[in-house]
């Protein structure tokens, strides 16, 4: 996709955090927007901003574990812009712990918004861009996924975010192949981020009553909030910075896009040990002193 002048961007998280630099990026590119988030002031604000700035741009309440909810989202940008010709399946929610102690509720909700929502994200608007391409020749689409470095290592204490991100990388490369097998004018990347100051770390504020916690927070939970509270917000690449390259890549054709490329030695070790079919890489191999730490918050906070 060489061009976003004119063309419609449709962002899911869109209100908060990386969605809502993409959307500053987009109406700089000049392009027209639908915001779609959970957070309904978060929501109304973004869109103030960016009409103040010139931006041409509606927004949907959208929980994207609902299918309907996405359709709803698709066919307001349709019936508002005529098309969809780059969507951000950006809207994310993360969970810590031992994965024994994670809930079915947990699983429910992390599982519904990292994974479901991106599944319904493909699902309804690769086939509106496909549509849209047989009616114009000149027609260009991209989707990008938000996964996470998590999906592609595997940190302890970090299990139900880990599973739902594997599953977003695998996904989006599946998406990348099979719209290579068609031959369709639509580019795939998948996002993984590290560590980025976003409101990710507090994503359980927005959390839905049907998949509340319905008792307190088990030791390892605390902990491990406690380590992605700090390494989030402690982060020094900035959502910003990393909406312009996700940008970037989108114009340049690039499937995979890294926030600390420095990050994949691990992903090279980690595959390094799956082809030699040796036992798992220890993550916090050339930082002890963190594994450490999380195991002294777990122990102390069960004393």
């Amino acid at each position: 996709m060489k061009t976003f002048r004119d063309k419609v961007a449709v962002i899911t998280g869109g209100a908060s955090g990386l969605g809502r630099q993409f959307a500053n990026v987009a109406a700089r590119e000049g392009m027209k927007l639908v915001l779609a988030d959970v957070q309904r002031d978060a929501l109304q604000t973004a869109v103030d901003e960016l009409t103040a700035q010139g931006a041409s741009v509606i927004a949907q309440l959208c929980d994207v574990r609902k299918s309907e909810q996405v359709q709803a989202l698709a066919d307001a940008a349709v019936a508002k812009f005529g098309a969809v010709h780059l969507l951000f399946n950006n809207a994310g929610v993360g969970s810590g712990g031992l994965i024994w102690e994670n809930t079915e509720a947990d699983w429910e909700w992390v599982m519904g918004v990292n994974v479901w929502g991106v599944i319904h994200g493909v699902r309804i608007f690769t086939k509106l861009m496909l549509a849209a391409a047989e009616s114009d020749p000149a027609f260009e689409g991209h989707i990008v996924n938000t996964a996470s470095m998590a999906g592609l290592l595997n940190a302890p204490a970090m299990g139900v975010y880990n599973v739902s991100k594997h599953a977003v990388v695998s996904l989006s490369e599946t998406l990348y192949q099979d719209l290579q097998l068609v031959g369709a004018p639509i580019g795939a990347s998948v996002l993984c981020p590290y560590f980025v100051p976003t409101g990710i770390s507090q994503s359980h504020r927005n959390r839905p009553e049907d998949v509340r916690m319905t008792a307190g927070p088990t030791a390892s939970q605390l902990a491990a909030q406690a380590m992605t509270d700090k390494a989030v917000s402690s982060g020094k690449v900035s959502a910003e910075a990393v909406a312009e390259e996700t940008f970037r890549a989108v114009a340049e054709g690039r499937f995979y896009i890294y926030s600390h490329p420095e990050a994949l030695a691990g992903v090279r070790e980690r595959m390094e040990h799956i082809v030699a079919g040796a036992n798992p890489a220890d993550p916090y191999a050339a930082a002890p002193q963190l594994k450490d730490m999380l195991r002294a918050k777990i122990k102390g906070a069960k004393a």
